[in-house]
C-alpha cells in the first residue's frame, strides 16, 4: 500500500496563472449568462448581438455548474439559430485575458 506524504503548507496563497483562455471555433460564439430558467436552460446574451437560449448537455450536466454573469462558449444550433448549447465555462483569469486581448467586451466591470 502507498502512503503519501500530508502537505500542511496550505496557508500559502499562490498567485493567480494568467491562462491563454481556448477561443471559439467555427460556430462557436462566446456569450454572458443573464438569467437561469431552472432545469438545465438559461438565457445567453451572445457577443454577436444574439439572445439565445442555452442548454447544457447530459455529459456536462453534473461538472459545469453555472451562475448569471458567467462567461461561457455556446455553439447555436443548426436548425433554430435562437437556441444553442453551453461547451465551456471561463474561469476568471480566462475572462481578464479576453478582455486584454479584445475578444470580450463588456459595458460593466463585474469581472
Amino acid at each position: 500500500m502507498a502512503y503519501f506524504k500530508k502537505n500542511y503548507n496550505n496557508n500559502q496563497e499562490e498567485e493567480p496563472k494568467i491562462m491563454r483562455a481556448p477561443l471559439p471555433k467555427g460556430r462557436e460564439v462566446i456569450g454572458i449568462i443573464e438569467q437561469r430558467y431552472g432545469g438545465n436552460k438559461m438565457q445567453v446574451n451572445c457577443v454577436d448581438g444574439k439572445e439565445r437560449i442555452g442548454r447544457v448537455p447530459g455529459r456536462l450536466k453534473r461538472h459545469l455548474w453555472l451562475r448569471p454573469g458567467d462567461v461561457i462558449v455556446i455553439e447555436p444550433w443548426e436548425l433554430d439559430d435562437a437556441k444553442g448549447d453551453i461547451l465551456l465555462k471561463y474561469k476568471p483569469n480566462q475572462v481578464a485575458w479576453l478582455k486584454n486581448n479584445g475578444h470580450l467586451e463588456t459595458e460593466d466591470d463585474e469581472f
